[in-house]
């Protein structure tokens, strides 16, 4: 039974291109085929409970703006009825929008517990609560993930902290929030650092909490095959914001950590696009290093104004990143377990319930809109056969043999003499690849 917080609206349809309903999708069709797929099947919405359902509108210099059935005196749903009224409005919106998914973390889904066992048990009961929900709707989980930065416990970091009762306790979390995703049936275990970095050099170990990060994330990978979770488990890259340097700061640096403690073949990435912008990258960049490495594995779909410095996690609207975003994933074959997660909140002047779901409509029309972009490129050669022939030379048997391993200086030395070798350059085509890209946006 709905709960009515989104008015009588029940299905959001799709009315095509033409509509200027804001209650419905223009170019989002879960059973238009894509590259012989079904959209639906490429872009596995979800949505993120945390930015819809529990961030109250605040920022750095102004608190609550948003009113909320399901809000407590302090601004969040502090009690387990509220927190299932929370959950009921959720499922709500979920059904409202068709998608497949939805994502959480421990803290948003139920209130802290005066003690550990008290904060697992809550977790548990609400567990219990979502499984009934997604038996009835056929909703899946997409990831789950433990809250480790907001409690001031954990305000020098989790896995690095200098504390390690602090350690234990995040340890201990995890371990929670691991048995809850795997009872759910998550597709998805993702570990977001939020304050594993530093504000100083004068009071921190780098090695040492470099060492005690990658422990934590073996525990968590040895958990996974204790308990038959066959999900995948995510690091989520974060540059800084709120710590002045994090040790997740891109897709690079988190290749480098897990090659350096032997994780590289058990741990992929879940990218988000306002990270990848703070950390000086493009989107499109942060999801072909992670192909190449073979650390890809999800994203978070949000965008960080362009005139602030900040991560302000606002809903996807320009399609041409959007294409060149899903011209990479299609590259890199596409989702396995991951998917496109709406990691993304409301400004917080944006107060009517209805607003939530215009937001989430808007961009699920533009990755749908980028998508159909990226398949037609990938289709039709746009980019590949230009790519292809500006490499081709490498394919040749003396171009191989110079990466041979037992290629040396001084035979290449010796060849280009032989040869009397006087290389042109040749034009990279920039601007006759970018028009070829807006012939297609």
């Amino acid at each position: 039974m709905s709960t009515g917080y989104f008015g009588d609206i029940s299905k959001i349809p799709f009315e095509g291109p033409g509509s200027t309903n804001p209650l419905a999708f223009r170019f989002y069709d879960p059973d238009e085929l894509v590259l012989g797929k079904r959209m639906e099947d490429h872009l596995r919405f979800a949505v993120c409970y945390w930015h819809s359902f529990v961030w109250p509108g605040s920022d750095p210099f102004g608190g609550q703006t948003f009113e909320r059935p399901w809000y407590g005196p302090s601004g969040a749903a502090d009690t387990m009825a509220l927190a299932k009224k929370k959950a009921d409005v959720a499922f709500d919106m979920f059904a409202m929008l068709g998608v497949p998914y939805f994502t959480f973390h421990d803290a948003d889904v139920r209130p802290e517990g005066a003690s550990f066992s008290e904060s697992r048990d809550r977790l548990n009961e609400i567990a219990d609560y979502f499984e009934a929900k997604m038996d009835a709707t056929g909703l899946k989980l997409l990831w789950g993930t433990a809250n480790l930065f907001s409690h001031r416990r954990y305000m020098a970091g989790a896995a690095t902290n200098p504390d390690p009762d602090v350690f234990a306790y995040a340890a201990a979390t995890v371990k929670s929030c691991m048995d809850v995703t795997h009872r759910l049936k998550g597709q998805n275990y993702v570990l977001w650092g939020g304050r594993e970095g530093y504000e100083t050099l004068l009071n921190t170990d780098i090695g040492r909490e470099l060492d005690q990060m990658g422990r934590f994330l073996s525990m968590v990978v040895d958990y996974k095959h204790k308990i038959g979770f066959k999900g995948s488990i995510l690091i989520e890259p974060k540059p800084q914001e709120p710590t002045k340097h994090q040790y997740d700061y891109d897709v690079g640096t988190i290749y480098g950590f897990l090659k350096r403690y032997g994780l590289e073949g058990e741990v992929k990435t879940n990218i988000e696009q306002g990270h990848a912008i703070l950390a000086g990258h493009s989107f499109e960049h942060e999801l072909a290093l992670a192909a190449a490495l073979g650390i890809f594995g999800s994203i978070d779909m949000n965008r960080n104004d362009y005139q602030s410095g900040w991560d302000t996690d606002q809903f996807p609207n320009n399609v041409p990143e959007m294409a060149l975003a899903y011209y990479q994933v299609l590259r890199a074959g596409g989702f396995t377990t991951g998917g496109t997660n709406f990691d993304a909140k409301l400004r917080r002047q944006s107060l009517d319930p209805q607003d939530l779901l215009i937001a989430h409509i808007g961009g699920m029309d533009c990755c749908a809109r980028g998508l159909k972009a990226a398949a037609s490129m990938v289709e039709e050669k746009a980019l590949s056969a230009p790519l292809a022939e500006r490499y081709a030379a490498w394919d040749k048997p003396d171009a191989a043999r110079l990466l041979d391993k037992n290629a040396d200086l001084e035979a290449i030395e010796a060849d280009v003499l032989a040869r009397n070798l006087d290389p042109q350059p040749r034009s990279g085509r920039q601007e006759y690849l970018e028009n070829v890209v807006n012939r297609y946006v």
